[in-house]
This record gives structure tokens, sequence and C-alpha cells, in this order.
């Protein structure tokens, strides 16, 4: 099954944060654990992750420095900042949140007029 592009665009933003809480990326990197988190069920292309990376940069959630591959390649990597930290711990909240309320709909707790 597909993800729709809606639930894509919705999640990239934690999806981001969560992966760089567990140390600094680069973009062909967040790609891939992307793509191996969902085991290939969301394939992000550059064209859809650098414009949420500057975005985040200039929320100031998330920095980006240069560095050098170990190809000898210049490589932009981002990491998190800790205002990114508390921006994650709240997305992840309210992610937690939806999942619970879906799995009562789901278990039949539903309210009646």
């Amino acid at each position: 099954m597909t993800m729709s592009k809606d639930l894509i665009a919705a999640s990239a933003t934690p999806l981001i944060l969560s992966i760089l809480s567990h140390g600094d990326g680069y973009g062909y990197d967040i790609i891939q654990k992307v793509h191996t988190l969902s085991d290939g069920e969301m394939q992000w292309a550059d064209g859809m992750l650098y414009p949420i990376l500057h975005r985040l940069e200039k929320k100031e959630l998330v920095e980006s420095y240069w560095g050098t591959a170990e190809s000898g390649r210049k490589r932009k990597y981002y990491r998190l900042r800790q205002s990114g930290l508390k921006e994650l711990k709240a997305q992840q909240k309210n992610w937690h949140n939806l999942h619970t309320w879906l799995q009562q709909l789901e278990g039949g707790a539903v309210c009646s007029n």
C-alpha cells in the first residue's frame, strides 16, 4: 500500500527531527534512513527534503555546517538544536495522541449523539 502524499508531508518534520536527534546527518543519509525505516514505503527525493531542511534551519530548529566526507568531498551536514529537540518532543506527543485516538475509534470508543 502506497502512503498518501498528505501523510508523507505531515510526517516529514518529526521524522527529520527524530533522525537528527540520533546524530548529525546530510541529505542523502536522511533520505536513506527514511527509506530503510519505512521498509521502502516512503520515497523521498532531494526536491522534497531540502526545502524542509531549509525551513527548519530558518526556524532555528536545526543548523547546518560544511564537513568533508571520507571520499574527500565537501558535504553539508545538519544537526538538531536544543529548540529542535523541544519541537520534536511536542510533535511526538501530538502524534502519540493522534495514534491513541485512532486506536480508540478502531476499538469502537465513539461518542454517540
